[in-house]
């Protein structure tokens, strides 16, 4: 990739196929209008044909039904991606999460299943757009989207936060193996406010109140995280690559600071 072209060419992806996985809803849907605003020809997969696809751009994103967890399901996603399109420049490696459970009442099998959506899943997906990106001129670029749940407690999400903890471990290996044609970064939201808010966080107050805790005194939209994957995916990031970028507004103000009684609070 030529890393010597001004912004505005760089983040042209007119000619580029995007593959988004969990693309259809939350912060897999934003990512997806980001590039397709920028041009690209975006693919998104899920379970189950959402009503309305992501759109932006005067177009919308190509569905490919696609189980991420079953092991033969990216093998046939991957085999039409080739057929239709005959290339993939870069994948998001987005769909995961996890409900609340604490890890001494949620059984075996859903923690097997939590680490298998959010780890072996996007391991099998980065292998197989890997295979793709290494035949074809120019390479191309794996994002995995990890979390800050993996460097810091996650109580009521704990084999989440382990999975994604070894999703930084796994990108930072294969952004060796599979360079330098294939370049494999992270990028690590913090707090995203998506259409599911209020299921983590209650009203439209509660939701002022988390972002509150925020430096940058609100939480992260899909929008935001559309733009780190633009940039990460594009010729300007050309030397990000086994690294990660977190994207958490400023991080999480230390307990302590509100219970400490020193008379200063800044």
């Amino acid at each position: 990739m030529n890393t010597q072209a001004s912004p505005s060419a760089a983040l042209d992806y007119r000619g580029k196929v995007v593959l988004v996985t969990g693309g259809t809803k939350g912060i897999g849907a934003g990512i997806a209008r980001g590039f397709l605003a920028a041009g690209a020809t975006v693919v998104v997969c899920g379970r189950n044909a959402p009503e309305v696809l992501p759109e932006a751009g005067g177009k919308a994103a190509d569905f490919i039904p696609a189980d991420v967890r079953d092991i033969e399901s990216p093998q046939a996603l991957f085999a039409a991606i080739r057929e239709r399109f005959g290339r993939l420049d870069v994948l998001v490696n987005n769909a995961g999460g996890a409900p609340f459970a604490l890890a001494d009442k949620a059984s075996p099998r859903f923690h097997e299943g939590i680490i298998r959506l959010n780890l072996i899943a996007p391991l099998n997906v980065a292998q197989q757009a890997n295979a793709l990106m290494q035949e074809q001129d120019g390479g191309g670029v794996i994002i995995f989207i990890g979390s800050v749940a993996a460097s810091r407690p996650s109580p009521g999400t704990a084999a989440y936060g382990a999975a994604k903890a070894g999703v930084l471990s796994l990108a930072s290996s294969l952004a060796v193996e599979w360079a330098p044609k294939v370049r494999v970064l992270t990028i690590s939201p913090g707090l995203v406010q998506t259409e599911q808010a209020h299921l983590h966080y209650g009203d439209e107050a509660g939701i002022a109140a988390v972002g509150a805790t925020i430096p940058a005194g609100r939480m992260a939209t899909p929008d935001d995280i559309a733009n780190a994957c633009l940039y990460a995916g594009s010729p300007m990031a050309a030397y990000f690559a086994g690294t990660n970028l977190l994207l958490h507004g400023g991080g999480e103000r230390p307990a302590f600071l509100a219970a400490a009684n020193t008379g200063d609070q800044h």
